[in-house]
C-alpha cells in the first residue's frame, strides 16, 4: 500500500517511540531511505540497523530538539548531508497538563513546550526547504484534534504551541505551493502511547494505536487533502465552536 515511499528519502522526528516508531517500521517495510531524529540513541540505532538489513539507507541523530545550539548544528548537517528530502514528518511532540494558577513559577513549561512543538519543527522545515523544493516534497505535521475545539482548561501551554504550529503550517501551505511543496496537518485524536497513557484518565478512553495513527499520517501524505480529521471531529467541532460560550461555561 505504501510502495510510493520506496527509495525516497524520509525525515521523521520523534522517531524512537510511539507514533514515530510505528511510522518508521511502516516506512522500512516500504523500503524508504530514512533520517531519524529523536532523543533515544539506543532505539534509533536499533531502528537504523533494522532498516539497513531491509535494504534501506538509514541515518539518525539523537538530540533533544529543545536544545537550540544542537538543533542549529543538526540543521546545518542536514543541509550538507542529505541528498534530497521527499517527505518530512514533523511528529515529535510534548504534552503537558497544568492549570495556569499552578504554573506561576514554571515559565519553563511554556518555553520547553513551545520549543519542541513549534520552534524546532519550523527550524527543521526552513533548513530543509531547498531540498524539499528540489524534490517537490511533502511536509506533514502531527497536530491534535483538540485544537479544533474551544480551548480546554489545563492545556494552555500545549494548545498554544500546537495552535502556533497549525497557523505556521497553514500559512506555509499557501506560500510553498508555488514551489511545488505539499504541506499537510494531521489533527489526530487520542493515541495510546507512553506519553499519553501517563495520565490515568486516558488509559481506558477510546483512541488510536500508534500504528493506526502512523497509517493515517502515511495515507494523508499520499493524498491531495490538506488535513486529516476524524469523521466525528468534522461534524462536532463546528458545532462546538458555534456554541463556544456554552462549552466554556461547561468547562
Amino acid at each position: 500500500m505504501y510502495d510510493a515511499f520506496a527509495k525516497h528519502w524520509v525525515v521523521v522526528t520523534g522517531a524512537s517511540r510511539g507514533i514515530g516508531e510505528a511510522l518508521v517500521r511502516r516506512l522500512i517495510a516500504s523500503h524508504a531511505n530514512l533520517f531519524l531524529i529523536a532523543r533515544s540513541e539506543e532505539q534509533l540505532h536499533s531502528l537504523c540497523k533494522e532498516a539497513r538489513e531491509a535494504g534501506c539507507k538509514a541515518e539518525y541523530c539523537a538530540i533533544d530538539l529543545r536544545d537550540r545550539e544542537r538543533l542549529d548544528q543538526l540543521c546545518q548537517y542536514l543541509k550538507g548531508t542529505l541528498p534530497c528530502v521527499d517527505y518530512l514528518f514533523c511528529n515529535a511532540g510534548k504534552s503537558i497538563h497544568r492549570d495556569i494558577i499552578d504554573a506561576q513559577d514554571r515559565i519553563h513549561d511554556y518555553d520547553r513546550t513551545m520549543d519542541l512543538n513549534y520552534r524546532a519543527h519550523v527550524a527543521l522545515t526552513l533548513a530543509l526547504l531547498p531540498k524539499l523544493c528540489e524534490s517537490q516534497g511533502h511536509i506533514i505535521y502531527t497536530s491534535s484534534v483538540s485544537t479544533l475545539y474551544p480551548p480546554a482548561p489545563g492545556w494552555s501551554a500545549y494548545h498554544a504551541s500546537k495552535c502556533a504550529a497549525n497557523t505556521w503550517y497553514e500559512t506555509a501551505r499557501t506560500e510553498l505551493r508555488r514551489q511545488g511543496i505539499s504541506v499537510q496537518i494531521a489533527y489526530l485524536p487520542l493515541v495510546h502511547t507512553e506519553m499519553a497513557d501517563v495520565n490515568p484518565a486516558y488509559r481506558n478512553l477510546p483512541g488510536y494505536t500508534s500504528d493506526e495513527a502512523a497509517c493515517q499520517l502515511l495515507k494523508l501524505s499520499l493524498s491531495r487533502r490538506f488535513a486529516y480529521e476524524p469523521w466525528w471531529a468534522r461534524l462536532s467541532a463546528p458545532i462546538a465552536n458555534l456554541f463556544s460560550p456554552i462549552v466554556k461555561l461547561f468547562y
